[in-house]
């Protein structure tokens, strides 16, 4: 029999009044994108927590407002729980089934705007913890939550809040925002984000648009401009070319590959998933495709505009062209760093008139596969799970972890109820009511092993 009984039974007789719970705050709008119910759904926040004997505290920013709390426990030891109240728009709405506010459970999953990212994962460790006091009236060790409104527009002033925060952030291990199961319902351990530099290039040529058939042989055209600058970015053998662009990338150690290569081949799902022909750079699958996928910067075109793109023809020379562009950095890499050598590349190859807007960014940060939270994390979910947690040392995408596990020194953990079909960011965003549950329970045990 599991030690762990009691509270399992709580989380399964209640798990009706968690969802209802959830519903609440789905049902808040906090769209940070348009700056929309972001003040109410901190304050709705901060009520879940002081329900559960908290002291909290909505702290203010020069973006959207942070919420803050902690409960003292039975030992010393210090869990910080990172989440974050704000969600992508719903837009494109007539693509929902059912409204993006309107919570609802069709079968056995709960629709909604921001249940799966990230409220769900709030409310069921909330839930998780009420399983804790209900078999044992306190805490066993201090838990902090810090609950932030930007991370869906680049968490642009966490970094910040949390270096003039260091002391009342201070713990001693972190559970991430997100998590959970891949496509064979294995849960995974995402210790690592790529660091991201995101940017606007743009150059006008003309005060106006121009007829082409008098601008096309004498004029300057944008779109022509951006183009040649586009390409002196990186060369058909995909390798990007900005001088020193490569200098302090940190190469994968050979337990990254070890762990890589325990993981499941990803090509024929990627195939079927995306309708890839070919891989680039002659790669065809297993160990090398995965690694490359997470280990390598890059510098992707994400998209571009100039001119007429209407309907049939219009015969115009455009006098302004843009491009949106990313650069997914590894450990190691800093995105000012990368801002000054675009730059200066791009003014050695003629191109000073084209213009750079930093949309924001952040270093790639990471946990050690090997750390002693890790192995907690890791070790309590086989029984919920049936299998063992697998471990993906770093993972394509990029979050704001740099300043937890480099100003305070955390190890960070993942860990929640996401699963492939889960729809972040799109129409119809769903969890999975049975991962709710598992979430509750691997977080409550994770709670008592670490307060061990």
């Amino acid at each position: 029999m599991s030690i762990y009984k009691k509270m399992d039974e709580y989380l399964e007789k209640n798990l009706d009044q968690s969802l209802a719970e959830l519903s609440t705050y789905v049902a808040q709008p906090s769209v940070s994108a348009q700056n929309l119910g972001l003040k109410e759904c901190a304050q709705l926040v901060k009520g879940m927590l002081e329900k559960r004997g908290f002291k909290a505290e909505v702290m203010s920013t020069d973006g959207a407002p942070v919420v803050f709390a902690e409960r003292k426990g039975k030992s010393d030891k210090t869990l910080l729980i990172y989440n974050h109240y704000d969600v992508q728009p719903p837009e494109p709405l007539d693509l929902w089934e059912s409204p993006p506010f309107e919570p609802e459970i069709r079968g056995d999953k709960m629709y909604g705007r921001g249940v799966s990212d990230d409220k769900s994962h709030l409310t069921s460790r909330l839930f998780a913890i009420d399983s804790i006091l209900d078999e044992d009236g306190e805490l066993p060790c201090n838990i902090k939550f810090i609950v932030e409104g930007e991370e869906e527009t680049a968490s642009e002033h966490l970094h910040e809040f949390v270096t003039q925060n260091m002391d009342r952030l201070k713990a001693d291990a972190c559970i991430w925002e997100f998590g959970g199961v891949d496509h064979r319902d294995v849960p995974m351990q995402y210790l690592g984000l790529r660091g991201i530099c995101y940017v606007e290039l743009s150059v006008e040529s003309l005060g106006t648009d121009v007829h082409s058939g008098l601008g096309g042989s004498i004029f300057p055209n944008a779109a022509w401009r951006l183009t040649w600058a586009l390409t002196s970015l990186k060369g058909v053998d995909e390798r990007i070319l900005i001088p020193g662009f490569y200098d302090d990338v940190i190469p994968p150690s050979a337990r990254d590959r070890e762990l890589m290569a325990k993981l499941p081949d990803v090509a024929d799902v990627y195939r079927k998933q995306y309708g890839v022909k070919e891989f680039i750079k002659g790669l065809k699958g297993g160990t090398d495709l995965k690694v490359e996928e997470v280990f390598t910067p890059t510098c992707t075109i994400c998209g571009l505009t100039s001119g007429y793109q209407g309907v049939g023809q219009k015969t115009v020379q455009p006098a302004r062209a843009s491009a949106k562009v990313d650069f997914r950095l590894v450990p190691a890499q800093k995105p000012e760093d990368i801002l000054k050598k675009l730059r200066a590349h791009l003014d050695a190859q003629g191109f000073s008139d084209v213009q750079i807007q930093y949309h924001g960014g952040e270093p790639a940060a990471r946990t050690d596969p090997d750390d002693a939270f890790i192995k907690i994390v890791v070790d309590t979910s086989t029984e919920i799970y049936g299998v063992p947690m697998e471990i993906v040392p770093m993972v394509g995408g990029s979050g704001p972890s740099y300043p937890f596990v480099h100003d305070l020194g955390l190890p960070v953990a993942t860990m929640g109820l996401g699963y492939p079909e889960t729809k972040a960011h799109a129409p119809n965003e769903n969890i999975r009511l049975d991962l709710y549950l598992k979430h509750a329970k691997h977080m409550a045990r994770v709670i008592k092993e670490f307060a061990k």
